[in-house]
């Protein structure tokens, strides 16, 4: 993968290569920033270029032998950790079982979410996790002698999936690598790792996308775009390609979300006003819904996050200041009414529920109990 493949970032990747040209290469990096901006694809091409046999001044070659066994991301001193989803019938699994897969994935595009990975690897409703085991295989690979470059390189896509006794187990490792090991860790959630990686570890914070890139590469993506409706998809994503591409797509999640998240409000402000037990009685039904093991933990943050996302822009929405908005169409005709519900006397309340839930179903909580005092909340807060 080429710099030239990743949209923008032009001032990470001019960091980037000189790192490389001033022969100061850190051994162990954490690449942060939002989802969708291109962090993962930044990783695999400053790999590529530090082991790139005829580098030019602002990519690789894309000609040389490494390089050709980069662009199908099968060079063997190139190595990839990412979280997995354990099948019920195995015991043990690591990531060298799923790395097809990832491979197919990336080489599809560097623009993907966790949700999207998941759904590729398993039909089963789970969270993944870098399982305790992979700290054995990446202390293995590593204690290896390169094959073909100078250097080794290990991309560890989202360490803050990764279970606490294999991130324990690295950080010796990540402290004191062999000579010519990188370390380039990738994070949507760089708060969610371990305090002893972060200190061990160089940070770069990837900023999200210009309107103006965005809106470059859709075109280029697809020629039927107008430009018009680029600039509204751009702005709504919010320094997101992937963000973008799933507008485009008419994200069939996005609409799902927003269904339940204008059903939740809905049904609180009837029964928390007008003392309604026929909605009482639906939005019972409604959080037992949400919680059902069929939906999974990611669908459901995923839900949680969403209607964060709502509740801020529907509190902005009362500024009357509509450049400062980032909403769908059919989000934004609901907006029109329902924003006022969302004051200065609830939204940080609410905002504030829907992240401890988030939180909660993250660390396994049960679910219907999460789902079930949320709604409470809720009830309450509209009143306000």
């Amino acid at each position: 993968m080429l710099f030239s493949d990743i949209i923008g970032q032009l001032d990470i990747k001019k960091r980037l290569i000189r790192t490389v040209t001033e022969q100061r290469i850190p051994h162990a990096q954490l690449f942060r920033g939002t989802e969708g901006v291109g962090k993962l694809g930044l990783a695999i091409a400053y790999a590529q270029y530090i082991c790139c046999e005829n580098r030019g001044e602002h990519d690789s070659c894309g000609t040389c032998p490494s390089c050709v066994k980069y662009r199908k991301l099968a060079h063997p001193d190139l190595h990839f950790v990412f979280p997995v989803i354990k099948p019920a019938n195995r015991s043990s699994v690591v990531c060298d079982d799923f790395i097809a897969e990832f491979r197919t994935q990336v080489l599809k595009s560097p623009y993907f979410s966790v949700s999207e990975w998941y759904a590729e690897i398993s039909g089963d409703a789970k969270q993944g996790l870098i399982y305790a085991n992979e700290s054995e295989e990446i202390l293995r690979k590593l204690s290896l002698k390169t094959y073909e470059s100078e250097y080794k390189v290990m991309i560890i896509w989202l360490p803050e999936k990764m279970n606490i006794t294999c991130a324990n187990k690295l950080l010796k490792i990540l402290e004191e690598p062999p000579e010519k090991t990188v370390f380039l860790m990738v994070s949507n959630e760089p708060d969610q790792i371990i305090s002893t990686i972060l200190s061990r570890t160089q940070h770069l914070n990837v900023p999200k996308l210009a309107e103006a890139e965005i809106v470059e590469k859709l075109m280029a993506d697809k020629p039927g775009l107008g430009q018009v409706d680029a600039t509204n998809t751009a702005r709504i994503a919010n320094g997101s390609y992937l963000a973008a591409t799933a507008i485009l797509n008419d994200d069939d999640e996005n609409k799902v979300n927003f269904e339940r998240f204008v059903m939740i409000m809905r049904l609180a402000w009837q029964v928390g006003n007008k003392k309604d037990h026929a909605s009482l009685k639906t939005l019972r039904k409604w959080s037992d819904e949400m919680a059902a093991s069929s939906l999974g933990r990611e669908k459901q943050k995923g839900f949680l996050n969403y209607a964060q996302h709502m509740t801020r822009e529907n509190f902005i929405r009362n500024m009357q200041e509509n450049g400062l908005n980032y909403m769908t169409s059919y989000e934004a005709d609901f907006s029109q009414r329902f924003s006022p519900f969302i004051n200065e006397r609830n939204v940080e309340d609410i905002m504030n529920e829907f992240a401890l839930a988030e939180k909660h179903i993250e660390q396994n909580v049960n679910a219907k109990m999460v789902f079930f005092d949320l709604t409470l909340k809720i009830i309450m807060l509209l009143k306000k």
